[in-house]
């Protein structure tokens, strides 16, 4: 949930350090300085490693394998160009460094990727050297000394100062900023394109032109003439001329998906493959671009909003899927307004990138998710950055508010409650993280503590060895559970009813042991802190069977006439 050094996990690929900035919204009070640093320094490390691994699984020089490396990546975004660029930059400095059997380490403090802050322990992935630190690290310096001609890129850090990434790096900052479609012609906040967020995070635009035709919308004029609701339902029956959109929707009462998360909702996921040596091919990273223009999320197949069937073969369908199933006139009526580092205290920023008229459109269904960065930072201690009780129920008020005067009557809103994330150690700490898995040599626990010592830790609250901490931050989020349980209970709204539901983690977990699967497979094995798209289906479908028993009116009812849809309209314009 917490975002900063996640992005440059991607690293191996093409080490684009500045995109810790772009795609890290995560609003931390920290110096930026610091960030910048730790999250500088795991990139350095992930991509060292992954180029002594491939030499190593390849049976290759180092030289071979930084080429190997770079001729995996597509060429798309410049993806290709940039790092031929950074190993003709910094490739002869890591050659000597690693033929005299440094550690990625030590290759990265001797190119001051990594930095040791003066009275700072020296932040490390591996065991540190046999012999004394400053001995190694000026051993090191010394070898290097000549080669280091170019230190940064026309003496600047930053990758995105380069003429042809420049481009590419202002739409992702915009988009990352502004929460809206990057592409987007008539300014309705819908896209006919995928990234940036376009339809990949809410539903596709049918008509780009016309603000006035969107997903969510009621029908103008039963849609006689056109989609206005992009439903992919329109035209009139030849045999009665009665229009479709009247025949097969009035009465089924319409409704869309909303959910206001954090990286979590929008499915945050970095494939093993393009950190894990034994696993790369050509076809490793097809799907870099596509990702990195959704800020390293995949919400088309997140257990909110997902929209393609999952890629893990479970059967389990994300909410939006089965609310479609339930009644096809929900077609593209979706918005995932996740953010990478979003939490209560933040969510004002961004929440004006909804896209609901009270007037003329459909009721929707909103899920507030933001299930982690109220107790999750990577400061050494992160208690007093949490957000207390009291913060936190008057923020989750505010924002109710704001959707009381931006929902339609008739919608519903599902408070979700936060984690106990001490699974997270005790189901990872002792077992190898991808990086460690050729050599077992490194271990989440090293993971962990490595990101802590940086204060880039996603969650350092959950993800460190000390079990106090672990149970002080599962606590602080048990007070902010309970919290939104007090407003569920206590408070009305006159356009939206309200609901409470736990993220009973526990559950999924034993029911996924149940079926004969691990519960590591419910984490993201990259990070170490995100809940797998398995388990985000799991997620849903555990949420929807309490709302089907409990609050089955928030559904709406099942459409009688799916199947005549279906038969005349096909997909309906697809997704």
């Amino acid at each position: 949930m917490k975002s900063p050094w996640e992005v440059l996990l991607a690293a191996p690929l093409l080490l684009l350090l500045p995109l810790h900035t772009s795609a890290s919204p995560a609003y931390d009070d920290r110096p930026h300085a610091t960030r910048s640093n730790g999250h500088t320094c795991v990139a350095c490390v992930v991509v060292v490693s992954v180029i002594e691994q491939l030499a190593q699984v390849h049976n290759s020089t180092v030289q071979a394998s930084m080429k190997r490396l770079c001729d995996y990546l597509p060429e798309k975004l410049f993806l290709k160009t940039t790092c031929y660029l950074v190993v003709h930059v910094y490739g002869p400095s890591i050659l000597k460094l690693l033929a005299a059997k440094m550690t990625a380490d030590v290759v990265c403090h001797t190119l001051e990727f990594c930095q040791q802050d003066p009275g700072q322990p020296v932040c490390h992935l591996y065991p540190l050297p046999k012999a004394p630190w400053k001995f190694t690290l000026a051993k090191a310096r010394q070898m290097v000394k000549k080669s280091l001609t170019a230190k940064h890129f026309g003496g600047s850090t930053d990758i995105c100062s380069l003429p042809f990434l420049a481009k590419i790096c202002q739409k992702i900052k915009w988009t990352i900023k502004n929460s809206v479609p990057f592409r987007d012609v008539d300014s309705d906040k819908y896209s006919v394109s995928p990234t940036l967020r376009g339809y990949h995070w809410r539903g596709r635009d049918c008509n780009d032109g016309d603000p006035t035709a969107t997903p969510g919308r009621r029908p103008d004029h039963w849609d006689a003439l056109r989609d206005s609701n992009c439903n992919g339902i329109w035209g009139v029956d030849p045999e009665d001329r009665i229009p479709y959109e009247k025949k097969f929707c009035e009465g089924s009462e319409p409704r869309g998906i909303v959910l206001l998360g954090d990286s979590a909702g929008a499915h945050f996921h970095i494939p093993p493959e393009w950190l894990t040596a034994s696993q790369m091919s050509l076809k490793s990273f097809f799907d870099l671009p596509t990702a990195l223009t959704d800020e390293l999320n995949w919400p088309q197949l997140s257990g909110a909003t997902g929209f393609l069937n999952s890629t893990s073969g479970i059967k389990e369908k994300s909410i939006y899927l089965r609310l479609r199933q339930r009644n096809r006139c929900n077609h593209r009526d979706y918005q995932n307004l996740s953010k990478n580092g979003a939490s209560s205290r933040n969510l004002k920023k961004f929440i004006e990138s909804l896209s609901r008229n009270p007037v003329s459109d459909h009721p929707a269904i909103v899920i507030y998710a933001m299930i982690g960065n109220d107790v999750c930072n990577g400061r050494i201690d992160p208690v007093p950055k949490m957000t207390t009780p009291e913060q936190f129920y008057s923020n989750v008020m505010e924002t109710l508010k704001y959707l009381n005067s931006h929902l339609p009557n008739g919608s519903h809103v599902i408070l979700y409650g936060l984690p106990d994330g001490t699974f997270l150690w005790d189901t990872l700490h002792n077992r190898y993280h991808p990086l460690g898995q050729l050599n077992e040599d490194v271990t989440y626990e090293q993971l962990y503590s490595f990101l802590g010592c940086l204060q880039v830790s996603p969650c350092h609250g959950w993800m460190s060895s000390n079990k106090t901490l672990r149970t002080l931050t599962s606590q602080r989020a048990e007070q902010l559970s309970q919290a939104l349980k007090r407003i569920a209970a206590s408070k009305t709204f006159t356009t939206f009813d309200l609901f409470y539901a736990d993220f009973d983690f526990q559950e999924i977990m034993k029911k996924w042991q149940k079926r004969g699967g691990q519960p590591w497979q419910l984490i993201e094995p990259i990070d170490g802190f995100h809940p797998s798209e398995v388990a985000l289906l799991l997620l849903a479908d555990s949420l929807w069977d309490k709302v089907q028993h409990q609050w089955p009116q928030v559904l709406g009812k099942e459409n009688p006439f799916n199947a005549q849809i279906e038969q005349v309209f096909g997909d309906q314009g697809g997704h």
